[in-house]
């Protein structure tokens, strides 16, 4: 085929000159003119699918250079709250510059992470970012609601605090010993190097939480108005709230597939690393989707075992329940395409979806249905958001005082540091106040009694 027949294929310019080798090879491999002719509009239109082929991947990899080098007009995303510092803005910008956005959303709570800013949302075009799913694969959070009378976080403060203490693990490398059981290690955790790599870990660290702003606490539901959720009528009740993703696993997915994306990065883009991408077309992508999805289940996993190990301590029977992921990516449909979904920091809030968004050690958490917003690409924020960095956050705040003052408002802090205390964090009513619009909240809980790191 000639230079001109396969640019009318779709080949663009740059490329010909590798197109012509290419279909000369196929022809000496037996391929006949027609063959010859749809592999070439194949790869065309999907070079991706040809990567690693034996004899199209100079040609793919050349039309995926080619492709990467076009100019990228930034796309605007949509903003929610007044309370967002430039720097998480300028990360939002980069981001909707990268090729393949379609829609972006930024949320109330947003402050600077790593590539992605936390809080922020960001639809693609058939790729999925590492990071903008984040280290923490499947952050999310899980709310027990218990058949215990209320007066009991007073009368019983022994046997929560017994409860919290014994049933719960924190910190980096935290482990159960004996470990944990649940289905999920029956799952096939061969599908990559790194889960199958990582199953050992997974089941050391089954129902433990990390370091950070990971918790379980108890506290108070009040529901003003009857689910059709839950078979519980308002009133107030005894809930268990955890929040914690995919521990040690989770962050080696993360780090052995952003690395990839990364040492793939077309040159031009070497400035957005954090922002490396892998095509879901791809061999690499794929196995990330699933280590992804795997991660995801193991999160729930985590909460599942937290939640049976503390209620089992406590002798307590979980009556309704609400839980939902932060950190993640989905396959959905948005203005009549399929897309690729990263809510990092970003709790999924479509149409009559239940989500729970917390505050603070000492400010309320929320239940919340979504209104299926669609300039926020159906999400809303994940929590309050912080205000000031760990360090600077040490420096500032004396746990011990912050913990003596909250004991006098009712509220036992169990363990903690400095660097999660409530001035750190943004004012969740304000949040919410903000993001209306995208959620309407159905509970409050309010926390009694709270374990972190």
């Amino acid at each position: 085929m000639n230079r001109r027949q396969l640019e009318k294929l779709g080949i663009p310019q740059p490329c010909l000159k590798t197109a012509v080798q290419a279909a000369r090879d196929l022809a000496a491999s037996g391929l006949r003119r027609h063959a010859i002719r749809q592999r070439m509009q194949q790869i065309a239109a999907s070079p991706a699918l040809f990567a690693g082929d034996p004899v199209l991947d100079s040609l793919a990899r050349k039309l995926r250079e080619h492709a990467d080098k076009q100019p990228q007009e930034a796309m605007s995303f949509a903003r929610w709250g007044s309370r967002i510092d430039d720097a998480a803005l300028q990360q939002m910008q980069q981001a909707c510059g990268l090729p393949g956005v379609t829609a972006a959303a930024i949320m109330p709570d947003a402050h600077v992470g790593y590539g992605l800013p936390i809080g922020g949302v960001l639809a693609m075009d058939n790729v999925v970012i590492p990071y903008a799913v984040g280290v923490d694969i499947a952050c999310r959070m899980k709310l027990s609601v218990l058949d215990l009378p209320v007066d009991s976080l007073q009368n019983r403060l022994d046997g929560y605090r017994a409860a919290l203490e014994n049933g719960t693990r924190f910190g980096v490398g935290s482990v159960h010993s004996p470990p944990q059981d649940h289905p999920v290690l029956d799952a096939d955790w061969t599908i990559t190097r790194v889960t199958r790599q990582n199953r050992d870990k997974a089941r050391r660290q089954l129902g433990t939480s990390g370091s950070g702003n990971h918790f379980v606490e108890f506290g108070t539901i009040t529901l003003q108005q009857r689910l059709p959720e839950w078979n519980l009528e308002p009133g107030t009740y005894v809930a268990l709230l955890s929040h914690s993703g995919s521990r040690g696993p989770g962050a080696a997915v993360c780090s052995t597939y952003s690395r990839i994306a990364r040492q793939r990065l077309p040159r031009k883009w070497q400035h957005a690393d954090r922002l490396a991408w892998l095509d879901l077309d791809s061999h690499e992508g794929q196995e990330y989707w699933a280590a992804m999805n795997l991660m995801g289940d193991f999160a729930a996993a985590c909460h599942d075992v937290i939640h049976r190990l503390v209620t089992r301590l406590l002798g307590a029977q979980v009556i309704a329940d609400v839980e939902n992921h932060h950190n993640f990516a989905w396959k959905e449909t948005h203005g009549g395409r399929d897309v690729i979904v990263h809510r990092k920091g970003a709790t999924p809030a479509g149409s009559g979806v239940l989500g729970m968004i917390p505050g603070s050690m000492a400010d309320p958490a929320f239940v919340v249905r979504g209104r299926g917003q669609p300039d926020s690409l159906c999400s809303a924020a994940h929590g309050a958001g912080r205000v000031m960095s760990r360090r600077k956050a040490k420096a500032t705040w004396s746990f011990s005082a912050v913990r003596t003052e909250l004991a006098r408002r009712g509220i036992h802090v169990l363990s903690a540091g400095s660097d999660e205390v409530p001035g750190v964090y943004k004012d969740i009513i304000q949040v919410m106040a903000e993001q209306a619009d995208l959620v309407e909240p159905v509970a409050r809980f309010d926390p009694r009694i709270v374990k972190m790191c």
